[in-house]
């Protein structure tokens, strides 16, 4: 009896311990914070958010059906998935971001789904995550040999920063602190500028977005809304905050920014109300049969592009960090081999930092990451 009262005292003891540091972890600043008070209230008018969270607009199971995350973890431990990781480094190309004209309308990818670009005048910045982790502890989900080769230093004052929502490899707590003397407007979704508040950020330079407004960038500039496929949070709490994809004209040129999603409906509303983009810019990496509600396939890809009425499809979400099973150059190479098979529209492949000339739609690029191993 005596044992078994000892083991009971330090098995409590074990999961006290553990609430305890489990707590105090999460207090680190790079976790985040959670809306509150008016911000909250704001949260809670939106007609995106039922019950307790915000929705899709079609049902959206995290797990498809036929998985469990038991399954997906054990998976994840235990199994072996060969090439999830580049043997040779990634190529980059150093591009001298500070002086780039203004008169140029460019983009340059850093790798995953960061990426600059200049139009109309005007400095963009999406989902920069220069950290070299795409998680909350920095020495896991480390990013590929050659990847970081940016750091904020390297980046010039930026007009607009544009999160597509709060995962952790979209929004890196170490990147925006780094960022933050050069950053003169955040845009977001609802909920999201209560991490930037918490990091120190004037609420007057926040603006948090539902799906389907529009703002008045200056220079014949507007940004536009729009719904994706996913979810968000930091934390335990899930969909707290909203995700977000984004349309931004610029007279008769029209870019697609579609962060994270799975495949639905909206693309084809979005490409019938704005009568199709010039660039879609859509994410291709990280997919897993288990969860293709959430992330694309390859091919749904290029399905999504197709609905947006795209002119030029930019793949992004790989060749940064393993956050699915698949090997680094599945996304690309299968990208590329339906859009031969079957072609929908030309793909804009360049290598980190190679520059994008964004209306010049006849610039060739070369498949990088066949080169590689």
């Amino acid at each position: 009896m005596r044992i078994l009262k000892k083991l009971v005292a330090v098995l409590l003891g074990s999961v006290l311990v553990l609430i305890i540091a489990t707590t105090l972890v999460m207090r680190q600043p790079q976790f985040g914070k959670s809306p509150q008070g008016e911000r909250l209230e704001r949260i809670k008018a939106s007609p995106n958010f039922k019950e307790g969270s915000f929705k899709n607009i079609n049902f959206t199971p995290f797990l498809s059906d036929g998985y469990s995350m038991t399954k997906i973890t054990l998976e994840f431990v235990f199994k072996t998935f060969p090439r999830t990781v580049p043997k040779s480094q990634i190529p980059s190309v150093k591009t001298d971001l500070k002086n780039l004209s203004l008169d140029q309308d460019v983009l340059i990818w850093f790798g995953h789904s960061s990426y600059y670009f200049q139009l109309n005048g005007k400095r963009f910045l999406v989902d920069p995550v220069f950290s070299g982790s795409a998680s909350p502890i920095s020495f896991t989900t480390k990013s590929f040999a050659g990847t970081d080769f940016y750091q904020a230093e390297d980046f010039p004052e930026i007009d607009y920063l544009l999160i597509s929502h709060d995962h952790y490899d979209h929004l890196d707590y170490k990147t925006i602190k780094e960022l933050k003397p050069k950053i003169k407007q955040v845009i977001c979704g609802l909920g999201v500028g209560s991490h930037f508040e918490y990091w120190g950020f004037e609420p007057g330079i926040i603006h948090e977005k539902d799906w389907n407004e529009q703002l008045d960038l200056g220079s014949n500039l507007t940004l536009h809304t729009a719904t994706a496929r996913h979810f968000s949070g930091r934390s335990f709490t899930r969909n707290n905050t909203l995700w977000m994809s984004y349309l931004l004209e610029a007279g008769d040129f029209k870019v697609y920014i579609g962060g994270d999603s799975g495949y639905d409906t909206h693309f084809a509303a979005i490409g019938e109300k704005f009568d199709g983009v010039d660039l879609a810019i859509l994410d291709n990496g990280q997919y897993n049969l288990a969860w293709k509600e959430i992330h694309m396939l390859p091919e749904e890809v290029l399905k999504a592009s197709r609905d947006l009425g795209a002119k030029r499809l930019f793949p992004v979400h790989s060749s940064k960090f393993v956050l699915a099973n698949h090997a680094w150059d599945e996304p690309l190479n299968k990208v590329s081999e339906y859009n031969e098979a079957n072609f929908v529209c030309p793909l804009v492949t360049p290598r980190i930092g190679e520059i994008v000339y964004l209306k010049d739609s006849t610039q060739k690029f070369s498949s990088w990451w066949r080169e590689i191993s």
